[in-house]
């Protein structure tokens, strides 16, 4: 998005300068008279908040790798904690290196065909040449970047959890990071072919969300159920996870991480303009996240007759993934309805996978890819100015090429692992927990979980 240059009046810049700045500062100026250029310090005060409001959502965003953490584990079993804490750790750790190396070239090529380019090795540059209102330097902006590629990562990771191996876990989470999310990252971000069309997705919900969704499905899929998951006859049967206070608590941290994953989409916040964009998308967010939790809540009661609250837990995810294409662009009223709407995708979701004998202890895919989809939809049904709002063939376009591509690239790659015998672990580590047969450490030191279903 373009940043607006900082619209102050000298006199007020000047105030604001004096005010805000040392008295070294406010010496040096009063001592410089009218040659004192007011603008050209108000510029640069800008361009440090703009930098340092980037740096704190990116640390925020890279927060939210603590909350997949907690709802992962904490939805899971006990004797899979440590392997799921780890593949949490890792996709984080791998991915920053691989994006640093080859990733972002990808995403911001600077030139390119419309589908695939690459303009560079690592970051390209520091950016300390460039110092205005409204300029990034290239290193804020590479972590902002690398933080979005870290969550379409982890996202996978809750619906392998049980039974994946660790060392396919990590060649997923290489090869998604390095090249299969920064792909379709440009086609919007980069200036792709998708963003020539008119598509608009603010902060992600098909470029990072879907993306991971649709990766999560492909796995799942070639994966296989947990054992004891499906009865013979297709019925599922409940797994629950062994702790749901720290699952509940992931979700607050997830909820938290997300005012810095949308709000600093604007990638700015200086100036009268930046600053009512950032204030509307915090609201929208956080209003589309109560309304996905109370939509989530009401619809399972009516079906199982008892308030669920890990369906209300997703349903505040669900509401989030949804109005983060378009949190920018939509009155508050309609990023309650984008978020009830997803509220409901979301449990629908979850009971299509159950008649499909889908295995996804999480959640990931209703969240992620169902949700990530609506928010693209959504995009096109509200708002009413460019940039792909009411662009229904771009919306519809977008909304199935990011998906497909996540689905056959990930598909593909984890039937090769299968094909090779790296996918699955063996029944016996599956029943006695992939800590102590991956890791040969427990998450609860002491005792030793086994179970036959």
């Amino acid at each position: 998005m373009k940043i607006k240059w900082l619209k102050t009046p000298a006199l007020i810049a000047a105030a604001l300068v004096l005010g805000m700045a040392s008295p070294a500062l406010a010496q040096e100026a009063a001592e410089a008279g009218p040659a004192f250029d007011a603008a050209a310090t108000a510029g640069e005060w800008a361009y440090a908040i703009d930098n340092m409001f980037l740096l704190f959502c990116a640390v925020l965003v890279l927060f939210m790798q603590a909350g997949f953490a907690l709802v992962e584990s904490g939805f899971n079993s006990a004797k899979n904690t440590v392997n799921i804490l780890f593949k949490n750790l890792m996709d984080l750790s791998i991915g920053m290196i691989l994006y640093f190396i080859i990733g972002y070239g990808l995403m911001y090529p600077g030139d390119g065909n419309g589908f695939f380019a690459f303009g560079q090795f690592g970051i390209g540059g520091n950016g300390a040449e460039i110092a205005e209102a409204g300029a990034l330097t290239l290193q804020v902006d590479w972590l902002f970047q690398v933080a979005f590629a870290a969550t379409a990562a982890t996202i996978v990771s809750g619906a392998v959890a049980g039974r994946l191996k660790f060392s396919a876990y990590l060649v997923y989470s290489a090869i998604l990071t390095a090249i299969i999310y920064p792909i379709s990252g440009y086609w919007k971000w980069g200036g792709g072919w998708l963003d020539q069309m008119g598509f608009y997705d603010f902060a992600g919900s098909l470029v990072v969300h879907a993306c991971g969704g649709f990766a999560a499905l492909a796995a799942a899929i070639v994966l296989g159920p947990r054992i004891g998951r499906f009865a013979k006859d297709g019925t599922p049967k409940a797994m629950p996870g062994h702790n749901l206070p720290l699952a509940t608590l992931g979700v607050f941290i997830l909820l938290i991480g997300w005012f810095g994953f949308n709000p600093g989409s604007q990638l700015a916040i200086t100036g009268k303009d930046n600053t009512e964009a950032v204030m509307l998308i915090a609201v929208n967010t956080l209003l589309a996240a109560g309304a996905g939790a109370v939509l989530a809540m009401v619809v399972s009661w009516v079906m199982h007759r008892k308030p669920d609250l890990t369906m209300a837990a997703n349903g505040i995810l669900a509401g989030l993934v949804g109005i983060t294409a378009n949190c920018d662009g939509v009155t508050n009223v309609e990023a309650i309805i984008i978020g009830a709407v997803a509220g409901v995708v979301v449990v629908m979701g979850v009971k299509l996978l159950d008649k499909l004998r889908i295995d996804d202890p999480v959640g990931a895919f209703p969240v992620h890819g169902l949700c990530g989809v609506w928010g693209g939809i959504a995009t096109a049904i509200f708002g009413s100015y460019g940039d792909g709002y009411g662009n229904w063939v771009a919306q519809i376009t977008g909304s199935i090429a990011i998906p497909v591509w996540a689905f056959i690239t990930m598909f593909a790659l984890f039937s090769i692992l299968k094909a090779v015998g790296m996918l699955r672990v063996s029944k016996e580590e599956e029943l006695r927990g992939l800590d102590i047969g991956e890791h040969g450490e427990e998450a609860y030191h002491g005792f030793q979980i086994f179970t036959s279903n």
